[in-house]
């Protein structure tokens, strides 16, 4: 995907960020960058596949950064990151709400790094020198959540997402919403985790609770 190494000084990188202020945000500390220039900007990754088959070669990238979840609509799916990296792109994850399983999936991949949010301005610039150069980059907080998955329930998609979402404060309308499904859904989903947690012998009965074993399982960044 990506037009060759980069023979000249200007790196080519793209964005997947499906929240503006967060996007306008890279765009711009990215920006500032002496030898990086954005390419694309886009909201989901369907879009901006749409975008890449549209582009000229010497207009592709060499740096996707991309963020795995999106307020509607599934999450990034690891089969296309493959054929991406397949294809000669470098990714770099920037995300706060991927959860475990799926960070490891994409990993498994071919990503070559994964900065969190929550991470320093700094830690995102260093992360995509380091890949753009073929390095790799992982914080150790979350090189160590993802390793420590063995009694991790194993929750399905939409299980997951509305973990997430309620766990981050949202009420069980606003899941909902999010999710594009009605609020009896949403609170089955929640229902479901909840049994999967017994099911394991760690029981969660309030949404505090709930939230507190989201944190500590690597569902959502530690406030």
């Amino acid at each position: 995907m990506a037009a060759g190494e980069a023979a000249s000084e200007v790196w080519r990188v793209a964005l997947v960020e499906d929240h503006l202020l967060q996007r306008r945000r890279t765009e711009e500390i990215l920006g500032h960058q002496s030898g990086l220039v954005v390419v694309a900007s886009c909201s989901t990754l369907p879009e901006f596949l749409a975008w890449v088959q549209r582009a000229p070669a010497h207009t592709r990238p060499h740096l996707l950064v991309l963020d795995l979840s999106v307020d509607r609509g599934p999450s990034v799916d690891p089969d296309v990151v493959g054929r991406l990296v397949d294809a000669g792109l470098r990714i770099l994850v920037l995300s706060a709400l991927a959860s475990p399983g799926l960070v490891r999936s994409v990993i498994k991949a071919g990503v070559s790094g994964i900065v969190g949010k929550r991470d320093s301005e700094q830690d995102v610039i260093e992360a995509v020198w380091t890949v753009l150069r073929q390095g790799e980059w992982m914080t150790p907080d979350l090189a160590a959540v993802i390793a420590a998955d063995a009694d991790r329930p194993q929750l399905s998609d939409q299980e997951e997402r509305a973990l997430v979402l309620y766990a981050s404060g949202l009420t069980l309308g606003a899941v909902a919403e999010a999710l594009g499904v009605k609020p009896e859904s949403a609170k089955t989903y929640i229902g479901r985790v909840k049994g999967k947690y017994a099911a394991a012998g760690r029981p969660v009965r309030s949404k505090v609770e709930l939230s507190r074993i989201a944190v500590d399982d690597g569902y959502v960044e530690r406030g």
